[in-house]
Formats: C-alpha cells, structure tokens, sequence
C-alpha cells in the first residue's frame, strides 16, 4: 500500500511518518508541503519523493493520505484528496467550521473513501480498559466525569486564530470529548464553557473551563488549558475521573513513563514506555484501508466534538448555556 503525507505542519505528522514508514504493508513514497525546505528535509528523512505542487502529488499512484496540516486547510485537502480517490486520515480537529466539516464528510461519502480522523488516544490501553469497565455497567449510572487535557502553549500556527480556528479550546476539548463520547456512547445536550487569556500574551485563550450535560443527565467537566510550563516534563497529560453510583474510576492516559533527568539538555523529561499511540491510529487506518472497513474513528465523530468546541466558543461569548441542535 503506498501513502502519502500532505503537510508537517502538524507536529505528530512526523511520528505518523515514522510509523508509516516501518509498517510492513505501508510503502511512504511522497509528501507534499507548501514550505519547500521542511517538504524536502521531510522527504530526504523519511526516503521519498517531495512535491510542492498539490495536484501532481495527488496524480501518483498512492493509496491513501495522512493530512497534518493547518487546521483551517483541513477542508481543502481532504476535498482535493477525495476527489483524486485517496482513502484519508485527518489530524484533529476535522475542520475549523461545523458546515466544513459535514462538506468534507458528503464528498468522501459521494467519492467512495475512507475518512478517519486522528484521535490517537483511545488506542491506550488503560482507555479501552475504561471503556471496558464503564460499558460493562460495573460503575453503575455514570453521574458525572471530571476531565483534563492540559498541554503547553505549542506556539506557531497554532497561535494564529486564522490557521488553527482558536486556541487552547479547540486544540484539546477535541480529544476528551472524543473519548467521552466512545467510552459512554453519549452525547452532548448543553454546553456552558467559560474562556480566557491568562499565562501568555497570545490572541487566543489559553485557559478555561467546560460544563456539559449529556443527553443521558451525566454532567462533565474539561479543563483544556494550554497551562503546563515550558519546563513540564512532557507535551500534556489526559486525565479522567469517571464517578458511578456503584463507583469511582480514574483515568490517566499517560501514567506509563520513565523520568529521565536529562544532565545534557539541562531538563526533565517522561519517556513514555507504554503502548504508542500513534502506532495504534496507524495499524488501524492502515488495516481500514486494506480491508475497505469502517473507519474506527469516522468523520461524524469529528464532526460531533466539534460541535462542542463551537458551542464553547458561542457560550464563552453569549455569557450563557447553548443547546446543541443536531440536524
């Protein structure tokens, strides 16, 4: 099977690249990036062809693609790829806009490919273990769930509302409410988000907190902040309390780790020794792919958290709760 990248604007398109490139049924024969020196250094790493022009990227005989670009060219790319046949796997979020997003979902319907957006974390473990025990009825009626996603401020395009569509927002409420969603099969009723600008001189927040009621009555909370200091150990964390009438689950995704006290670059670092996540969201596009499966993780599940990343940004600025109407 043979894949291509279409952009690093994204930091985890080189981690997919190197999956990709050490998978048995995968051959990684072209990229395509618009700033030509990271295209080309990209392409001479990973042992493929660079293109700078999208069309004649997309005319080669690849089977599918790996879009890592900026968030507000996410609809551009999976249009053009879909359009040209390519099976797709999109970075989060699947777009900057609700109506986008639903755009992308109909033209890879109408096309006949695969849409599968990168939610790598539900390929942990100790989330499909919770998962597991939460689907089971083991915790009885789910009251409520206490979330975070923290990070550091990743700077660059993710910075520039025009490129990413906000900020600490839409960058992490993404990947918990994913999680929300296919450990519960629930979904969202109402949201009251309250966001702000507090840790750094940047456009976009950098802070808040989320309030939802599912459809079911279980009432959540997320912390997205962008509130880790340079110094943190690693990117982030995502953490989950899960609390049922029968009991009290807590999640955290990357407790797997090594602290290695770093003499040479002067830093503490968490060297995870888990389960690889991205390995995991690539096994299973690329099975998807081979086997002309549904998608683990389709656009209507990207589509859906990203209802609620708008919702946030519509409450945070009406000062009030909205209702999530679904057509």
């Amino acid at each position: 099977m043979k894949i291509g990248i279409i952009s690093f604007a994204h930091m985890h398109a080189v981690s997919y690249a190197e999956h990709l490139s050490h998978h048995p049924d995968v051959e990684l024969t072209a990229i395509w990036d618009e700033d030509i020196e990271r295209g080309s250094k990209m392409a001479e790493r990973f042992h493929c062809k660079y293109y700078s022009n999208l069309t004649s990227f997309l005319e080669t005989n690849i089977d599918a693609v790996v879009i890592c670009s900026e968030n507000v060219n996410h609809k551009q790319h999976v249009i053009e790829a879909a359009k040209m046949k390519k099976h797709i796997l999109c970075e989060k979020p699947i777009s900057t806009e609700v109506n986008d997003a639903k755009e992308m979902i109909r033209v890879c319907e109408e096309e006949g490919v695969i849409l599968q957006v990168a939610f790598p974390v539900r390929f942990v473990p100790a989330v499909e273990k919770v998962r597991e025990v939460v689907q089971s009825g083991a915790l009885g009626e789910i009251v409520a769930i206490q979330a975070t996603n923290h990070g550091q401020m990743p700077g660059g395009w993710f910075i520039e509302k025009e490129k990413s569509g906000g900020g600490a927002a839409v960058d992490h409420i993404v990947h918990v409410m994913d999680l929300i969603r296919w450990i519960k099969k629930d979904e969202v009723k109402q949201v009251y988000a309250e966001l702000d600008t507090r840790f750094y001189d940047i456009a976009v927040e950098d802070c808040g907190i989320v309030t939802l009621e599912l459809e079911s009555g279980t009432i959540v909370t997320i912390d997205p902040s962008w509130s880790r200091p340079s110094t943190f150990p690693t990117w982030g964390d995502v953490k989950m309390e899960i609390v049922g009438t029968n009991g009290t689950i807590s999640l955290d995704a990357f407790k797997q780790h090594l602290v290695l006290f770093n003499d040479r670059e002067k830093r503490v670092q968490h060297i995870g020794w888990g389960d690889d996540m991205d390995l995991g969201l690539i096994n299973d596009f690329v099975d998807c792919v081979k086997h002309k499966r549904e998608p683990s993780i389709t656009g209507e599940d990207g589509l859906r958290t990203l209802e609620v990343v708008q919702a946030a940004y519509e409450s945070n600025k009406l000062k009030q709760a909205v209702t999530l109407t679904r057509i």
